[in-house]
This record gives structure tokens, C-alpha cells and sequence, in this order.
């Protein structure tokens, strides 16, 4: 009898450990299965002040299918995150300063690490395309950039060793979105960029309520330490990013602080197709 118990016990516990493997595998994120969020840059400095100067754009869908160089079983899906910002107004017509950059992230769901980076980087004449390919099996991350419009030029490669979930820009974004955001909370998000692998220390302010395109909304001020020796930006900065305070995580609106002036970014129109 007491055999017998323990057995049926033992299958219920089954039961019950199997439910939530299951569930774990299926975890679905606030930006699934499509989202869509579109921001203006403001440069906010001297004559300069109240000026368009970028548009920029967040995407995030999951994969139909896992990429053709990448193993994964149909509980394990693969999201694609794009980011991408573009040059606009009157000061790329003054000055020639136009760029145009996208980066394409190839993350895998059950872990949230970044498979794989691709990247355009446009600055007025200058071009060059990359692509950072994570191998999990030996943790190391080989960074290729070429130069298209110099195809005989040797392209330029990287390696570096990973450890521990990586991000890259594009996932950084959404990766935060995912994490329980608190006043007084301190942690650390590994990016890589161009090859390199960079710890960048993140502070959760405060709760702050703000005006937005979405309405009134209470948010969470979070400011990452981009800027810095050592850090993804080199030089003085500071960046800040509100977003909402509840399960979605929204960025509603970013400032960014350099030598330069202020750049102050919001968010214009949010499409998600739920």
C-alpha cells in the first residue's frame, strides 16, 4: 500500500514537473508574436533646439522556422529583433549629416541569447556591412565587417570569448522589457558589439508618471552606463529610459546626454498584433 502511494505520488509529481517544463519551453514574451514601435529624435541645444533629427524604429516577430545553421526543436523558437534609425529634418540638409544604420538580432527564446548580429552602418559616404556569429559550443563570438563599396579590401575580423547570456544592441532593448524592473535594483547586462563583449552596469531609478502617445502612464526610470572607458560608448554621456511600469515594459521615451547637446527620443505609434 505505502508502495503504491509513493508511486502514485511520484506520478502526479511527474505530472506536475512535466506541466511546467512544458510551460517553460512555451514562454511567450510581452512583444509576441509581432511588435512595432517607431520614436523621434529631438536634439534639444542651443539653435538646434526643438529639431528632428532621427527616426528610429524597434521590431520584434518570432521566426516561422529556426535558422538553416541552427538546431532547435519546435518547443524552442527563435525571435528577430531589428532595430533600425535614420538621419531626418533640417540638420542632415544643412549639414550633410546623414546616417542610416539596422541592426537584424537572431535570438533563441528559451534562453534569451543572441544567436547572431547583422549589421548596416551608413554614414554619408561611408558604408560598411557585419555579421556576429555566436558559437555556444566553444563560447566565442567571431565579428566580420566589410567594406562594400572596396570588396578587395580584407574584411575586418574579431573574436572574442562569451560567457553567461550575451546581448547585442538590438536585444539589449527587449531583454530589459523582460526583466522585473524596481526602484533601488542594480544589474549587469553583457553586450556585444563589434566583436568586443562589454559588462554594462544598470540602475533602476525611480517610478515616475509621464505624458505619452500611449496616454498617461506610470513608468520606471532606468539608466544603463553605456558611457565610459571601457564601456559600448566612449567619452561622457548619459542615457535614461522610461518605461512603463507594468508587465509590457514599454520605452516610451529615452534622453541622451553627450558633449554634443541633448537628444531627447519618443515614442510616436506602437503597433502590436496580439
Amino acid at each position: 500500500m505505502k508502495y503504491r502511494t509513493r508511486s502514485i505520488f511520484a506520478a502526479l509529481l511527474f505530472m506536475l514537473l512535466s506541466c511546467f517544463v512544458i510551460r517553460a519551453q512555451e514562454r511567450t514574451f510581452q512583444f509576441e508574436p509581432s511588435e512595432t514601435l517607431v520614436y523621434e529624435g529631438e536634439f534639444t541645444r542651443s539653435l538646434l533646439r526643438g529639431i528632428d533629427v532621427a527616426a528610429l524604429q524597434f521590431s520584434a516577430s518570432r521566426l516561422p522556422a529556426p535558422p538553416v545553421d541552427q538546431i532547435a526543436g519546435p518547443t524552442q523558437p527563435f525571435l528577430l529583433f531589428t532595430a533600425e534609425a535614420n538621419s531626418k529634418g533640417i540638420v542632415s540638409k544643412l549639414f550633410g549629416l546623414t546616417f542610416h544604420q539596422r541592426v537584424e538580432s537572431i535570438v533563441e527564446g528559451a534562453t534569451f541569447n543572441v544567436m547572431s548580429t547583422k549589421k548596416v552602418d551608413e554614414q554619408g559616404k561611408r558604408k560598411r556591412t557585419s555579421e556576429a556569429v555566436f558559437d555556444r559550443a566553444s563560447n566565442k563570438v567571431t565579428y566580420t565587417e566589410v567594406d562594400p563599396n572596396d570588396p578587395t579590401r580584407t574584411p575586418r575580423v574579431v573574436t572574442s570569448p562569451v560567457t553567461g547570456t550575451v546581448q547585442d544592441i538590438a536585444s539589449a532593448f527587449y531583454y530589459m522589457r523582460t526583466l522585473k524592473l524596481e526602484p533601488g535594483q542594480n544589474f549587469e547586462i553583457s553586450i556585444s558589439d563589434t566583436g568586443q563583449v562589454y559588462r554594462i552596469p544598470v540602475k533602476v531609478i525611480k517610478r515616475e508618471q509621464l505624458k505619452t502617445v500611449i496616454g498617461k502612464v506610470q513608468t520606471v526610470l532606468v539608466e544603463p552606463e553605456l558611457f565610459g572607458e571601457g564601456r559600448l560608448i566612449r567619452g561622457n554621456g548619459q542615457i535614461t529610459i522610461w518605461f512603463t511600469d507594468d508587465a509590457r515594459h514599454i520605452p516610451v521615451r529615452a534622453k541622451m546626454n553627450t558633449s554634443l547637446g541633448r537628444v531627447d527620443i519618443k515614442l510616436k505609434s506602437m503597433t502590436n498584433n496580439k
